[in-house]
Order: structure tokens, then sequence, then C-alpha cells
């Protein structure tokens, strides 16, 4: 397996790799196993063939129906011309059409760009242009949204988009089922280099990009695998979207495979969705975000399904409340085990043996050993023991740098290769991490980390707003809303929060982005140098998420 050169400077494609001594120490360490996404689930066929792999609605597949299909969209990508290197928008929802497309894209050296059904034109087209993807594969509509016309304005913004691939209608493009042809051989992809490329959360403003190696990811998939205890007999329920990095690697979907289990896909969260495929498919784990946590709790109080084959409900995304994490085994019958990671890379969870209290309090710790984390204070100096400060980290599946980003980059790590995650934690003696906020601006709604900057930075052209600023109030339950507190002009009628939401979402904002409540102000509070004081802002509107 080639290890590269010590460098810093990106590859061409786009990889910002790992110091070579870092390199060697990883391979050494078996955390580093030379393969490729591909091969894994060709290996993974060799031991599991006739398993069942996948269920997606009505389609069964066994690991070898799975390999099969992928293998004939590969040569079907390619016949379009599609080559290793390239990069390809995925915009799909849960369904079957996802699991063989990553790895047919992984079989030729693609490079799959995962995006989020929610994401609108704002966020598509940017990802778009930035990833500079020949290719775009979306459903055709899905709840009442037509991902064809969204297509339509994103393949007048980004000219080198040169196919849109449809799961469903293709309408004006080309059907996703109809990309098939005859399998063949092609050159295995360098594991090393670049897998696929996640979405971050985004702090300040549109979203970046990560690059995951086949190398590292496959190290991701297969360690989350073996901290969470999945064998053989696990039945996983993807029912976050599987795009998301928790539902994919974490364990996830391909966590799962890893290890020879099956994977049921459900279109939702929602309990409507997800009971009865628990019931039907004798799930075992699944995993939500903590918002949506709490009506499921509530459900099992006048729904009859049966949920008793579901043995870990895992918790992450935002933090999850020591209450709520204790009424999860006595309500849903399961244990709950937190996630606290990132799409960045580190993920640390709390394991079978911890006791009830440190699964209740904590968010877990490090799953590899060689995790690097350090915890400092604003000045960058590590802190005291058991204090709070922002986390550091490096690693073997952490990146060192965001994909096609140097100016974000010389800022989000440190000299020495650190990622500066922006997560204020304490660490505990027994190495469990206790997450205590974030550094900078973001609001957690419903598990996605929405920047308050960029909702402000569409609001100040509405031309009803002076001036405003978009905070994060409690919801009530384990959640926040995103609430926006604005002055008109002087003299100006102020705008209702239904224009707000419809001027937003003219703008190409995504629906998950948009402000729940809107707050007039005379003013907004300062801070000692002039900045608009967000603390003090969301102390003084929380009431009005109560009201």
């Amino acid at each position: 397996m080639r290890v590269p050169d010590d460098l810093v400077a990106p590859l061409p494609s786009g990889l910002t790799p790992w110091p070579r001594d870092l390199c060697e120490r990883y391979v050494e360490r078996g955390y580093w196993d030379g393969r490729t996404l591909g091969r894994l689930l060709r290996d993974l066929t060799a031991a599991h063939g006739r398993r069942l792999a996948l269920v997606a609605g009505e389609q069964r597949l066994t690991y070898r129906q799975l390999d099969q299909r992928a293998d004939r969209m590969a040569a079907g990508l390619a016949d379009l011309g599609i080559r290793a290197g390239d990069r390809v928008l995925v915009q799909l929802p849960n369904t079957g059409a996802f699991p063989p497309l990553l790895f047919a894209l992984a079989r030729i050296g693609a490079i799959a760009v995962l995006t989020l059904p929610a994401h609108r034109l704002t966020e598509i087209g940017h990802l778009a242009r930035l990833s500079g993807a020949v290719a775009y594969v979306i459903a055709d509509q899905v709840a009442g949204f037509d991902y064809r016309e969204l297509a339509d304005q994103v393949t007048a913004q980004a000219p080198e988009l040169r196919h849109v691939l449809v799961d469903g209608d293709p309408g004006p493009y080309t059907a996703l089922a109809s990309v098939d042809a005859e399998p063949r051989e092609f050159a295995e992809p360098d594991p090393a280099d670049i897998a696929l490329l996640l979405v971050s959360g985004g702090t300040t403003g549109v979203p970046k990009l990560i690059p995951r190696t086949h190398n590292d990811y496959g190290y991701n998939a297969r360690a989350s695998a073996e901290v969470c205890e999945l064998d053989r007999d696990t039945v996983y329920l993807a029912c976050l979207p599987i795009a998301h990095n928790f539902a994919l690697a974490c364990p996830g979907m391909l966590g799962t495979l890893a290890v020879g289990g099956t994977v049921v896909l459900s279109p939702s969260p929602a309990p409507d969705d997800a009971f009865p495929l628990i019931e039907a498919e004798g799930v075992t784990h699944t995993a939500l975000v903590p918002p949506l946590i709490p009506l499921w709790i509530e459900t099992t109080a006048w729904d009859q399904t049966d949920l008793s084959t579901l043995e870990v409900l895992q918790a992450g995304g935002s933090k999850l409340s020591a209450q709520l994490a204790r009424q999860i085994p006595g309500a849903l019958g399961c244990r709950v085990q937190q996630v606290f990671g990132m799409a960045e890379g580190l993920l640390n969870y709390t394991r079978g043996e911890d006791d009830d209290e440190i699964v209740a309090t904590t968010q877990g710790r490090p799953m590899c050993p060689d995790d690097d984390l350090r915890v400092v204070d604003a000045d960058g100096a590590d802190v005291a023991p058991g204090e709070v400060g922002e986390l550091l980290v490096r690693g073997p599946y952490t990146l060192r740098g965001y994909y096609r980003a140097p100016e974000v980059n010389a800022t989000a790590f440190t000299p020495d290769g650190y990622y500066t995650t922006g997560d204020l934690v304490r660490a505990l003696p027994s190495g469990h991490l206790v997450v205590e906020g974030r550094v900078k601006d973001t609001i957690d709604r419903n598990g996605e980390s929405v920047s308050g900057e960029e909702i402000e930075s569409h609001l100040h052209a509405h031309p009803l707003i002076d001036r405003c600023a978009a905070v994060g109030v409690s919801d009530g339950a384990e959640g926040q809303l995103i609430c926006v507190a604005m002055r008109p002009p002087a003299g100006a009628p102020a705008p209702e929060l239904a224009d707000v939401r419809a001027f937003l979402l003219e703008r190409g904002v995504a629906a998950f982005k948009l402000p729940d409540l809107l707050v007039v102000v005379d003013e907004l509070p300062l801070t000692a140098i002039g900045k608009i004081d967000k603390r003090a802002l969301a102390a003084a509107v929380a009431p009005a998420s109560t009201a």
C-alpha cells in the first residue's frame, strides 16, 4: 500500500495527507488495511454471499446480489464517461438505490459527494461548484418536493455537471435504473486517497466538504462495529438519512455490513415508519438524534408494536440529557448508547460495560487508542484536568484538511495537525467526555448543525430587516428552535414569520434552517467590543419559545 510522502500540502485529488510517520504507524497497528470500499464489499460477499444484506421497501438483497448490482452499476457509470477521480453529487433518500450506487462509485474510483435530502439550491449549488461534480444523482419526488426542478437550477449554476441521474421517473434526465451494463474489471483506486466527501454541519455559512479515504473510512466503520459489539446477527435500522455519517458508518450501514449483519432502510425516523420495521425485521440496533427520542417514548404509551428485539438505541448528533437517557431503557426496553462524534473524524462511544451513571451523564470516550486529544483554553494552552476547554483532535480517521478550502484550513487546524473541533468539553479521569457547548455560533436543530451566521447573511437582504441575529433556544425537549431577533428599518413595519420563512425558501435555503420564532426588538444586546451578545440575546428571547 502506498504511504504518502511527508506532506502538508493537498494532493492533486484535494486530500491533505497525514505525515509519513503517522501513516506508517496506522498501517502497522492495523487501522488502515489497504482495502477500498469496493474491495470491502467483494470480501464480504465471499464470506457472507447468501446472507441477507439489505432490506429496502420490497427489495431484499443478499450480499451477492448487492455486489452484483454494484458491479453492473459501476459498468453503467463508466459507459456514461464517469472516471476515477470524478466527483458525483448524491442526493438520495433512504432507498435501495443508495447502497449499490455508493459501492459502484468506489469500484470505479469516482468520489461520491454525499448530500442530504433536505439540502436545497443554496447548499447543492455551492457543493456542485466546490466539488466540480460531473454528475448529480437524485430521487424524482419526495414528500411533494420535485428534485428534478432543483436539478434544473443546479445545472444552470454548475456547467461541469454533465449528467443528472434520477431514481424514479427521470423526466428530462436519465433514469438511474438504466445505468446498467455487463460487469468488467476496473483499476483499483488508491486506498490512501479520497473515497467520498461528506458535508460538514457548517458553522460559518455554506457547508464544507470533508474528504474521507478508503483507509480511514473503512476503519471508521469496522472499529465502530467492534466497539458497538455488532455481529452477523445484528439487524441495523437506518432511519436517519443514510448519507449522514452517523447512519452510514458509526457503525451504521457500513459497520453492519462489515460484520455480516443486515441493514434495514426506513424512509424516516417517524414511529409510523420505523416501529413496523423493527417488529417485522427483528431490528436489534438503531440510531436517533435526541429531539426524536421523546416522540418514540410517547408513542410507546399507546402503540402496541412489538419492539422487543431492539437491543441498543444510539443517541447522537446533539447532546442527550441525563434525564432522557435514564428514561430510555424503561420506555423502549433497550440499552442506550451515547455517541459524540463528527463527520470530520473523531468518534466517542459509551460502552456496554459502562455503568448507568456514565452512560447517562457522559458522551462516551474515544474509539481508537491513537485518537490524540487535547482540551485547551482560548489561548491554546492545555486546561487543568477536568476543566472545560475546546477539544482538539488528530488520529487515524480524523481529517488533516477540508477539501479545497485553504483559508478555512489555516484556522481549523493547528500547525502540528490537530483539528479544532469548536466543541467545549471536559474530560473525566476515565477518559469519558462531557460536552458543555460550542465555541462557535451554531444551533442544534433536530440533530442538524445550523449556522446562525448563514441565516443572518440571507436575512440582511430582506427589505424590512435592518439588523438581526439568529440564536438557538430550547424547544422544551432535547433540541433547539431557531429564533431570529430583528429590528425593522425606522418607520417600516416588521415582517411576519411566514414572510421571513418564504423569503429564505425563495433564496434556496433548506427547510431545516428556517426560523421557528421571530422576535421584534428595539435594539440587539451588544458586548463590550460592540458585537451582538448572542448569549444575552438567547436568554432574553427564551420566554418566547414557551409562550
